[in-house]
This record gives structure tokens, sequence and C-alpha cells, in this order.
């Protein structure tokens, strides 16, 4: 048992949970209540790697969700007496931040500008953006960044996140900065990152590259255009597209192999209309003989499909689109000046028009192009040009690191099970090799330099790499080894890569980052491999595996021995909550209105992998539950000092035997990662005890005799053992309810055991006898009569009056009961006389 600090418990009048937020979070900082310790050895450690949320506005109750259920595992395995180590991060570079900050303060970056130490943005951003240097708008990042990290903080503390923020991170920052390109450049001497130049998805509207990882599906709008191609013998070969301003990078057309329609054709050309370029028609496994005419034409590049068709078919390239989403202004090779020359330079939307215009005009548009919706990538649909990039290798396209990627997914536990068929459906739908560069600014940057040749273009195939040592640097503003300042961008000196690495290349590494990987290499072998990986399940194709990869590559094993995957939040219509569609909830006026114990117990109700409703009535239950400790703890402690005095009756026993197994649920269900098993196991018992129980013995306790003493000291166990049970849910009240009458924290307690609830008891006889009581109250609520009012004959018969003589006196005196018959002989029932009204 926990000893207690004092005989006497000092209970306030009127307990509140009105403000224990305040007074608890400070009161854990001050004392260092969660800071970790390293003087223990790895065994007696539980490290967890946690999301760092992206800074780019506001918290909302699916962050709360998802970091709840992280938290409550936290505080489990510390009362299970381990250290543990839970750091926090700030995922604060890359383009949602860029976005943020040109909103907020209506600029632009613009590299070619100089830099301005004394720039300030506008006080009133104006319609359009001003255009300032790399440099102001990294500053500009970092300043707003800083507000708004300061504004999540306070929400996890309200909370109650039990993390240590001694270990708090940012991804952009020194540190993380230094891993990143470390890691970067370990993968680059083994081979496993490489640039090349290859078709890549493009965000016209930011201008910079994305990764498949990135892609999100959304229906969109459109038209499919039947589109005649002419064959030698004079015939004509219709396909359908919704892409028909890519005629001219056309390059083939393509049918199912075993498509009898079209075998004919395989291996011989056909002219594309308008331009009169001939392209052969090509026969491949991915094509739809069922979907519009069954033959279709490959574009360089129109879609990812296309992509898989260019390099398995060994096609040729015939770019039109460029960087800025509009067709470049001159043709690419083969295609007749002339003709191209009417949709040179014009947007893709206007480009479109003018072809079918073109198409109609040479009749080779047959019919009306017919409306129809279907899923395009972004709010403005991405491109895919031919550009230079930074890659690393995860399988993709090379089977043997696919198939080691797979069995990692094999090794970790993943809570639930189910949720591992999302990696496995990844890991083998990839298409091509991890795209890590970015066209931005804000971000982690490429730690490369390129000699320029004597016209001054960069060599590409002889980078210069800084040391490890001399990490993080910047190669727009850092010197080479053997340069100086003066040679940059002079022919014969040398040059920066512009880019920056995509903000998963620095996310990936958050067991490095978190656990000082090359700053402190013995904390980082102390707390690695990491415990837990938690996260919702949107992001296993992105964090979860990214991460998986570079440990992979860099440490030859799985960065952790277990996954816990949160479900998402829906609104109360069962949508996903989400800002862009505007039904998002904030915590901060939740925590204000119901208490942040209340809204811990709404996400402790939504268990992991399921997708969980915002519903305010449980609040309102997590809150009328976090009362009920609070008074019911008065109740209880309200005895006055503690007592020695031996737990002998019954029906003590029989409850402290039904705490016990919940105790041994509660633990197991833990174990499994079930958090919200436990929960009801505790909630449960609790509501029995309160109703029930407190009912029973509540005369009895305020007796002097020996049954009086048993009562007190059954019942002060109890609340010991149930306060532990609920503290990883409702820190708050448990820790305000704690600090009445035990030394320390809650929080530093240790988890339950079976043999805090003693030995012995029957767990039978306070369900027995708790059955009486509800029929009890029910006559009595049936008649409309007070529950004071007075039974005049209770009759209990059949086994239950066996277990009921056990309570005999305390169902006599919770029930003001005048006479009590039990009769076990009989067939079981109970009948309630009231006395006369």
């Amino acid at each position: 048992m926990t000893e207690q600090r004092s005989r006497y418990p000092a209970v306030p009048e009127k307990p509140a949970l009105d403000g224990l937020e305040a007074v608890w979070v400070a009161c854990w900082e001050a004392q260092g209540t969660y800071r970790f310790d390293r003087a223990r050895p790895r065994e007696e450690i539980y490290s967890i790697d946690t999301p760092p949320p992206t800074v780019s506005g506001s918290l909302h109750i699916g962050h709360v969700l998802s970091y709840t259920h992280t938290d409550i595992t936290a505080r489990f395995h510390r009362m299970r007496g381990k250290t543990v180590f839970y750091p926090i991060g700030w995922d604060d570079n890359g383009l949602p931040t860029e976005r943020r900050v040109q909103n907020h303060f209506g600029v632009r970056c613009d590299p070619a500008m100089p830099y301005d130490p004394d720039f300030e943005p506008p006080a009133k951003p104006g319609k359009t953006e001003v255009p300032i240097s790399r440099r102001n708008f990294v500053e500009l990042c970092h300043r707003l960044t800083e507000i708004d990290e300061q504004a999540f903080e306070e929400v996890w503390r309200r909370v109650g996140l039990s993390v240590d923020w001694s270990l708090l991170y940012t991804t952009i920052g020194d540190h993380s900065r230094a891993v990143s390109q470390r890691a970067f450049l370990r993968n680059l001497a083994r081979g496993e990152a490489y640039l090349a130049e290859a078709p890549t998805l493009w965000d016209v509207t930011f201008r910079t590259a994305v990764a498949q990882a990135e892609l999100e599906d959304r229906e969109q709008s459109g038209a499919f255009h039947r589109i005649s191609f002419h064959r030698p013998d004079g015939g004509r070969v219709e396909i359908e597209t919704t892409r028909p301003e890519l005629l001219p990078a056309c390059v083939a057309l393509v049918a199912h192999p075993d498509d009898e329609r079209y075998r004919p054709l395989f291996g011989r050309s056909v002219t594309t209309p308008v331009f009169g370029v001939q392209v052969p028609v090509v026969a491949h496994r991915l094509a739809e003989p069922d979907k519009g005419s069954g033959i279709a034409m490959i574009c360089t590049f129109g879609d990812i499909t296309d992509v898989t068709w260019w390099r398995e078919l060994d096609l040729p390239t015939r770019p039109v689109i460029g960087w800025d989403g509009r067709l470049l202004p001159e043709p690419p090779q083969g295609v007749p000046a002339g003709p191209y020359s009417e949709v040179a330079g014009r947007t893709v939307g206007a480009a479109r028009e003018r072809m079918v215009a073109m198409l109609r005009e040479s009749g080779d548009l047959t019919g009306e192009p017919r409306p129809v919706k279907f899923y395009e990538r972004g709010d403005r649909p991405l491109e895919i040009v031919t550009t230079r990039q930074w890659y690393i290798r995860n399988g993709g396209r090379d089977p043997e690191l696919r198939r080691a990627l797979l069995a990692r997914g094999a090794e970790l536990a993943w809570h639930p099970p189910r949720m591992r068929v999302r990696y496995d459906n990844w890991v083998e739908g990839l298409a091509g090799d991890w795209l890590i560069s970015r066209q931005r600014f804000f971000g982690v940057p490429i730690p490369v330099w390129y000699p320029l040749d004597d016209a001054g273009h960069p060599i590409h195939d002889r980078p210069i790499l800084p040391a490890e040592d001399t990490l993080p640097i910047d190669p727009a503003d850092d010197v080479p080894p053997g340069y100086t300042e003066d040679q940059r961008g002079k022919a014969g000196g040398f040059t920066g890569d512009p880019d920056v690495m995509d903000t998963w290349a620095t996310s990936s590494l958050t067991p490095e980052i978190a656990a000082r990987w090359g700053a402190d290499d013995a904390l980082y072998h102390q707390v690695t491999p990491m415990d837990l990986r938690a996260q919702a399940h949107e992001i296993i194709r992105t964090w979860l595996f990214s991460t998986a990869v570079r440990s992979h590559l860099e440490h030859d094993r799985l960065p952790w021995s277990n996954a816990a995957i949160s479900g998402w939040v829906l609104d109360p219509d069962r949508k996903k909550m989400s800002k862009s569609k505007g039904n998002v909830v904030t915590p901060l006026a939740l925590i204000e209105q119901h208490g942040a114990d209340s809204v811990r117990y709404w996400a402790a109700g939504g268990r992991l992998g399921v997708d969980t409703a915002y519903e305010a009535g449980q609040l309102k239950i997590g809150r009328r539950l976090a009362v009920k400790i609070l008074n019911a703890s008065k109740f209880v402690l309200g005895f006055g000092g503690a007592t020695d005095d031996p737990i002998t009756e019954p029906l003590d026993l029989s409850m402290l035997a039904r705490l016990r197994g919940v105790v041994e649920e509660a633990t197991a269900a833990f174990e499994g990662y079930d958090h919200t098993r436990a929960l009801e196991a505790a909630e449960r018992f609790f509501w029995e005890f309160c109703d029930d129980y407190l009912e029973l013995v509540k005369s009895r306790a305020y007796g002097s005799d020996a049954g009086a003493g048993s009562a007190r000291a059954a019942l002060r166990r109890a609340l010991d053992v149930q306060l532990r049970l609920f503290a990883p849910f409702m820190p708050f009240v448990t820790e305000e309810v704690w600090s009445w009458w035990r030394d320390g924290s809650v929080h530093r307690s240790y988890w339950p055991v079976p043999a805090d609830t003693g030995t012995g008891g029957d767990p039978e006889v306070l369900a027995a006898v708790a059955a009486v009581l509800a029929q009890v109250r029910k006559a009595k609520s049936e008649a409309k009569r007070s529950m004071r009012s007075e039974v005049a004959r209770l009759t209990v018969t059949g086994p239950a009056a066996v277990l009921a003589r056990h309570a005999q006196d305390d169902l006599c005196a919770a029930g003001n009961v005048e006479e009590f018959v039990l009769d076990p002989d009989s067939a079981p029932a109970v009948e309630v006389i009231l006395a006369a009204d």
C-alpha cells in the first residue's frame, strides 16, 4: 500500500474541478514529475516516438484524440516502474508553414531579391504579395512558427500530456538539420540517395516537386473526348481522353495484350490527329479493355501510369508542360511547330479548349465531349514534368529492398493488428523511389555543392560534400572546402544545391532527432530502438513507412517494436473533421467548458484504429465522472484519520475481491494496448462502488465497532487503488484527491496490483446484495416514494439469501428495512413491502 502523508487528510470543504489544470501543470513542471531519468538502464526505460504536429495554424480535437492515447500509455508504463522517454517536437518546416507565412504577412519569396536586414512585413497585407529575399522569408517563417509553437505548448500542457518538455525539439532546429543532413550524406555514400532527371509530380502553384506519398485523390469534373488516330490503310483508331491538350506529347497508343480488337495493330504505327506524328501501337497489361474504347494514348506525361508505360516500354520523351503549368513555348522534338504554336505558352485549361477546337476543325473529334467525374490529385491537378531531383531508394524500383521492408512490417507489433495491411499494400504498390527534394525555401537544405565547368554549368555527377562535423550547413550561404565565397556562381567555381528536403525526410528521423543521434550517442543507444510509435492511420504510408526505411538503411533494424494507430475524429454527421471542411472543434474551448479530464475521458473512449465521433454528451459524462471522484473521495476521507483496523466484514472483502478482478482486467488491457477496455473496467466498478457499496456501508462506517473499522479501512483501500486506476485517464482530478492524503504524485506511485486489495472475499456477495438493494429502490421508485422511506418487510429467497445474510445489517440500513426475512430454500425472489405512507 502507498504510504500516507498524514493520519488526517486535508480535504477541501468544497472540492471543485475548475482551475485544477493550471495548479497541477505548474506543480508537475516545478517538481519534474515527468522528467526522464538517464541513470536507469535500458530494461527500465519505456521510450516513445511521438508525431511532431505541423505548426501551421491551430490544433484541433483530432490531435487531442491520438495524443491522449499515447499519453495514457506513457502514464501506465511510468506507473509500472519504468522511466518514460517521452519527447515532444514541432514540425515547423515545409510548404504548410510557407503557405501560412505568405497569407499571414502578405509576402512571397523571391530568391533573386537582396537581403534587407531592416525589413518588416506590411502592417496590413494587401492584395499583391510583397517579394522578399529567401533569408527575409525564412526569418518570417521562424517568427510565425515561434508564436504558433507557444500556442501549441499551452494546449498540450492543458490537455495534460506527460511529456518531458526538456526534450522539446523542432524539425528546423540546428540539431534536426544536422541529423537530416548526416543521414542524407550516409545514404548518398552507400548509394541509397541519388540525383536523377526523371518524370516528377509537380505542383504548378508552388512550383515544387511532390512525392507519391503526398498524393490525395479528389473528385473533379471533366469530360471524355473521343479522338481519332489515323491508320496507314485509311482506317481510324478512336481513343478517349480527359487530357486532349497532351496530344503533342503522345508517344504511343496502348492496349491490353489479350484485346483481340487491337492485336493486329501491335507493332505497327498510327498517326496523331492535327500534328501528323507517327506513334507505335504497343501492348501492356495495365491497359483496361473495358474502359472507354479499350485503347489509350501514352503521353509524357499525363499521369503515373504514363510514367510506368514509358519506362517499361522504353518509349521516347516529348515533354510539353513547363514548371509554371503552361505548355512550353517550343514544341518537343518531332512535333511540327505550326500546329503547336496554337497551344504554346497557354495554360493547361486554355490549351485544352484550343486543342478541342482544332480537333473539331480537322474532323478528328467524334461527337461532343462527354461529362464525367474522375479523380485527380490536389486542389489544382498536379502535372508530371521532367526535372532533376534527389531520391532515396525505398523499394519502389528494387524488389529485394521491397521484400526486406515488407519483412520489417511483419516484425512490428501492430495495434490493432489489421493496420499492418495498410503498410503492406503501400509497399507493394510503390511505383518509384522516394523523391525527397523540394523547390522551396523553409526547410533543411540539401547539403551539396557542385563545381562549375568552364562555361559555368554545374557538374552534377561530381558533388562536393561537407564533413559531418561541420553540419548543419546551408550551401546557399556556406562555402565548400577548397573554395572561397568569391568563386560562387562563377565559371570554374561552385554553386550550392538550391533545393531543400521534403519535410518527411526530416520527420522520418524523429527517433534519431529526439534521442540526439550524433550529438549524444550514449542517450541514443539508451533509448533506441524505441518501444512505441504512436500515430494516426493516414500517415502509415508517409511517416511510419519512411521512418522504417531510414532505420533499415542506416541501422538495419526497426526503429520501434510497437505501433499504436489511432483513428480519425468524425463530426456528428460521421464525416472526418478537417480544417478544409470547416468542421473542426478546437480543444481549448472544450477544456474551459468541461475540463481537461472530461476531454481526455472522451478521447480514451476511442479505440485504437477506429474512427471516433465527437459527441459533446461524452464530455458531460466525463465531467460527471470527475465530479463524482471528488465527492466520493471526500466522503471516504471524511471519516478522519487513518485506521489500522483489519478488514473482516464479508461485504467489504467482497468489494475488494471484485476490485481485484478489475485490477487484473485493466492491467491485461493495457498490456494489450487496449486503453479503452482498461477505462471501461475501472469506470464500471467505480459506479458500482459509489451506487451500491457506499450506500450499503455508509451507516456502518459512521459507527464505532469493529464493523465500522472494517468499512473505513476497505473504503480507503478501494479509493487508493481506484485513484491509481483512473490516473492515466484523468490525471488532474486524481492528482488533486491524491494530494489530500498522500505524499508525492499519484503519477509517480505504482500501478495497482491484485495484492493491493488484500486476499479472500467472495465477489458474488456484493453483486447479490446490490441486486437486492436495486429491487428495494425499484419498489420505492414505482410507488413514487422517497428512497429514505421505510420498508416494512423485505423477503429474499433462493441462493441470494445465503449471500445477502453476510450483509443483512448493511441492507437493512441502506434500505431502511424494518423486517428482513431470508429463506434460502424457496424459489429465487425478492419481495418488498413498503410501510404505510
